[in-house]
């Protein structure tokens, strides 16, 4: 497309070339035809006009500047006008102040060359698990080429909007509704393609399509909320069961090692009693056998104690 497009400002930089020397030639045509006409009707002596020459000359200078100021258009930055002439094709002019030739040229169209964005819908269309919805889009283009948007079709704005539509249809019905939901990005990329394939023929190019409403029924909006639900109670169940299996596999291996090694139960059983102890609990159950293994060792301190009772 970018070659097109600079094919065609080289072209139109030819026209304007063209068309300045052409008005140049014209001025310098009608003046020798004035001259002479007068020359012919005796209003010319010694080269130059009588008094009647002078008048009618001013008359023709009056008439000249009147056609002068109707053969002159203006377009603005953004505008390309399609000139034709005796019904066929001419040039394309814009932007600026240009002139044409009074009842011989005419001004065919008016073509705006910004971006322009259009929205359309498609409403009730069945997708491939036979779901109705409606979709709303949003479709960004612009015209690169005037002269084919003006003589290719007939109102180049409808041809996009119908060309959007049904791609945008043809998209929904060849996917299932979870499908479209879940790959809106890589459908409108498609749906885009798609569209420019069409349009370039008439000097237009989709730039982008934007879904930015999905409108599905009621009840099935409620089915789909349940099922979203379920598959996110469903994920969460499974984390806490993998959890699980991870905290079983590292007690089995924390066995393993205590049963090798008996001070490090002890250590553990004794680790697990000063936690108990920091909670603030005012009541422990201490099996005796454990109470008896460490008194001897006075792990607590009550023989220290109660000696320093008995010294009292």
């Amino acid at each position: 497309m970018k070659k097109t497009e600079n094919r065609y400002i080289i072209n139109v930089r030819k026209r304007r070339r063209s068309n300045i020397v052409a008005f140049t030639g014209y001025c310098l045509f009608f003046a020798a035809v004035a001259l002479a006409v007068l020359q012919g009707m005796g209003m010319v002596a010694d080269g130059l006009p009588t008094d009647k020459g002078r008048e009618a000359l001013s008359y023709g200078v009056f008439f000249a500047l009147s056609l002068l100021l109707i053969s002159i258009r203006r377009a603005l930055e953004w505008e390309r006008m399609v000139v034709l002439r005796f019904g066929k094709f001419r040039a394309v002019k814009g932007p600026g102040l240009f002139w044409v030739i009074p009842f011989i040229d005419k001004i065919a169209h008016v073509i705006d060359i910004r971006l322009r964005v259009t929205d359309f819908s498609a409403q009730g269309t069945l997708t491939r698990d036979s779901v109705t919805v409606t979709v709303d889009a949003l479709c960004f283009w612009l015209v690169w080429d005037p002269q084919k948007a003006a003589l290719e079709v007939e109102d180049y704005e409808e041809a996009v909007v119908f060309s959007a539509k049904t791609a945008l249809r043809s998209a929904i019905s060849s996917h299932d509704l979870s499908t479209f939901l879940e790959h809106g990005e890589a459908i409108t990329k498609s749906l885009q393609q798609e569209v420019d394939k069409k349009t370039t023929d008439w000097g237009i190019t989709i730039l982008y399509i934007e879904i930015h409403d999905v409108q599905i029924p009621e009840p099935l909006q409620d089915s789909l909320s349940r099922l979203a639900q379920a598959e996110r109670e469903k994920k969460a169940r499974i984390l806490l069961a993998d959890a699980e299996i991870e905290i079983a596999k590292r007690l089995e291996e924390a066995v393993t090692v205590y049963a090798k090694n008996g001070d490090a139960m002890k250590l553990k059983i004794l680790s697990i009693l000063n936690e108990g102890l920091k909670a603030g609990n005012s009541m422990m159950l201490v099996p005796n056998s454990l109470t008896e293994e460490l008194k001897t060792k006075d792990i607590f301190g009550l023989q220290a104690l109660n000696e320093i009772k008995n010294k009292g």
